[in-house]
C-alpha cells in the first residue's frame, strides 16, 4: 500500500510539473494602447469622480429650475382640543367656562398652490446659471478625460520603453556571454592575456546588473500603467509595440494649431462657462432691486368630522419688494463682479498657457524626430563598430578594452534609441493634449 502510494504522489508530482511547464509556455496577454485607453475610461478613479461631479451640477440645475415651476403643497391636521370659551372685549360671547373634562375633535384640511410670475430675472438667472456651471463641469469632465489618456500614454510608452530596454540588456548580456567564452578559449591557447579573460569576467558582471535593474524598471512601469488604468489587477500582460502616427498638422505653424486649440481645449471652454454663469448670476442679484409678483391660490376643508367639513377656498396676487436689507443685494452684487473678473482672469492665463503648451509641444515632436534618426544613424553606426571589433579581436589584432568599449557602444546606442522613439511617441501624445484632440483608440 506504502508504494502504491508513492507511485501516486510522484505521478501527481509530474503532472504538476507538467502543467507548470505548460503554463510557463503560455505567451503572456499582450496590452495594446487601444486597450489601456479603453480600460481607463471604464476604471479611471479621477474619470468616475469627474462624470459624478457633472451629475451633481446637472442636478443642481434642475434644484434651480424648481422654483420656477409650480409649488403645490397639501396638509391635513386633526386636534382634540377643549371647548372652554374666553370672553373677548367688544365681541358677544356664552359666559366662559372652566372645563378640562369636555373635548371636541377638529379636522383641517388644506390645499396651497404658489406661482411666481415675475421676479424681474431673479430665479431664470439663477437657473441659467447652475445651467452654465453644469455645462462647465461637462467640459471640465471633457478635459479630464483628455488629462486621462494623456497619463494613460505616458505610462504605457514608458512601460514599452522599459521592456525595450530589458532587450537590450539581454542582447548585451548574450553577447557578452559569447565573448566570454571565447576570451576563455584562448587565454587557454595562450594567444591573448589573462587580462582579456578579467576584462570579460568584469563585462558579464556589468551587463547581468544591467539586465536587472532594467528588469525591475520594467515591472515599475507596468504597476504605473496600471495605475493610470485605474487597474488593481496583476501585471502579467506585455505591452504592444503601439506607438502614435504624425499628429495632423504637427508641422503647421502655431498661429495655425493655436486657432484650433482655443476652440477645442475643454479646459478653457469650461472657464468660459464659468465667466458666463457669474454674468447670469451678477444679472439675477440686479432683478433683487425691483419687485416680485406672484400668484397664489388655497383650498381648505374645516369640520369637526371629516364627513361634516365647510369647504372654502381663496386666491390672489402677491407683490414683494424688499426695499431695504441692508445692503445685503449690492454686496451680492459686488460679489458677482468679483467672481466674473476672477473668472475672465483665470481664461486669459489659461489662454497664454495653451499658446507656451503648443509651442513647446512643437518644438518638442521637432526635436524628437530629428533625435530619432541620429539615435537610429548611431545604433547602426555602433553595430558596425562592433562587428569591426569584434574581427580584429578574432585575429588577434584587437584587444578586450577595445571590445568591451564597442559593446558598451552598442548597449549605449540602443538605449538611446529607445528613449528617442519614447520622447517622440511621448511628445505627439503632449500635442494632441495641448490641441484638445483625443487619442486615437485605433
Amino acid at each position: 500500500m506504502t508504494a502504491r502510494i508513492r507511485r501516486l504522489a510522484t505521478l501527481a508530482l509530474a503532472a504538476a510539473a507538467l502543467a507548470g511547464a505548460a503554463r510557463a509556455e503560455e505567451p503572456a496577454r499582450v496590452l495594446t494602447l487601444a486597450q489601456a485607453l479603453t480600460a481607463a475610461r471604464s476604471h479611471q478613479p479621477q474619470l468616475r469622480q469627474a462624470r459624478a461631479f457633472s451629475a451633481a451640477a446637472a442636478a443642481r440645475a434642475d434644484e434651480a429650475r424648481a422654483p420656477l415651476l409650480p409649488q403645490i403643497s397639501a396638509s391635513g391636521l386633526y386636534e382634540r382640543t377643549t371647548t372652554n370659551q374666553v370672553p373677548r372685549p367688544g365681541i358677544p360671547t356664552s359666559a366662559s367656562t372652566n372645563d378640562l373634562t369636555t373635548t371636541a375633535g377638529w379636522w383641517i384640511f388644506g390645499a396651497n398652490l404658489n406661482q411666481i410670475v415675475y421676479d424681474f430675472g431673479q430665479s431664470t438667472g439663477r437657473w441659467r446659471a447652475a445651467q452654465a456651471l453644469a455645462a462647465s463641469q461637462r467640459e471640465t469632465e471633457a478635459s479630464t478625460g483628455l488629462q486621462a489618456d494623456l497619463a494613460v500614454c505616458i505610462a504605457f510608452f514608458n512601460a514599452r520603453a522599459t521592456r525595450d530596454l530589458v532587450t537590450v540588456a539581454r542582447d548585451n548580456l548574450a553577447n557578452v556571454e559569447t565573448h566570454l567564452h571565447q576570451s576563455e578559449a584562448f587565454v587557454r591557447l595562450g594567444t591573448h592575456p589573462a587580462i582579456d579573460l578579467a576584462q570579460a569576467r568584469t563585462n558579464l558582471a556589468n551587463a547581468q546588473v544591467q539586465l536587472i535593474n532594467a528588469e525591475n524598471g520594467h515591472l515599475a512601469a507596468k504597476a504605473q500603467l496600471n495605475q493610470a488604468m485605474g487597474d488593481e489587477g496583476a501585471t502579467d500582460y506585455e505591452v504592444a509595440s503601439d506607438g502614435l502616427e504624425p499628429v495632423p498638422g504637427e508641422d503647421q505653424s502655431l498661429d495655425a494649431l493655436l486657432t484650433e486649440a482655443l476652440g477645442a481645449r475643454p479646459d478653457l471652454a469650461a472657464l468660459q462657462q464659468q465667466a458666463r454663469a457669474q454674468e447670469l448670476t451678477l444679472s439675477s442679484v440686479h432683478g433683487a432691486y425691483a419687485p416680485s409678483l406672484g400668484l397664489f391660490a388655497g383650498a381648505t376643508s374645516v369640520g369637526s368630522t371629516p364627513s361634516g367639513s365647510v369647504p372654502n377656498w381663496d386666491a390672489g396676487l402677491s407683490l414683494t419688494w424688499n426695499l431695504f436689507q441692508g445692503g445685503l443685494t449690492s454686496a451680492q452684487a459686488r460679489e458677482a463682479n468679483a467672481n466674473l473678473d476672477a473668472a475672465r482672469a483665470q481664461a486669459d492665463v489659461l489662454r497664454q498657457q495653451v499658446r507656451v503648451d503648443l509651442e513647446q509641444a512643437r518644438l518638442a515632436v521637432r526635436a524628437a524626430r530629428s533625435a530619432l534618426t541620429a539615435a537610429t544613424a548611431a545604433l547602426d553606426n555602433a553595430r558596425e563598430q562592433l562587428r569591426l571589433a569584434e574581427r580584429r579581436y578574432d585575429t588577434g589584432v584587437g584587444n578586450a578594452v577595445e571590445l568591451g568599449d564597442s559593446q558598451l557602444a552598442v548597449a549605449n546606442a540602443a538605449a538611446q534609441r529607445v528613449q528617442a522613439d519614447f520622447n517622440l511617441s511621448t511628445s505627439r501624445a503632449l500635442l494632441l493634449r495641448a490641441l484638445g484632440r483625443e487619442v486615437p483608440h485605433a
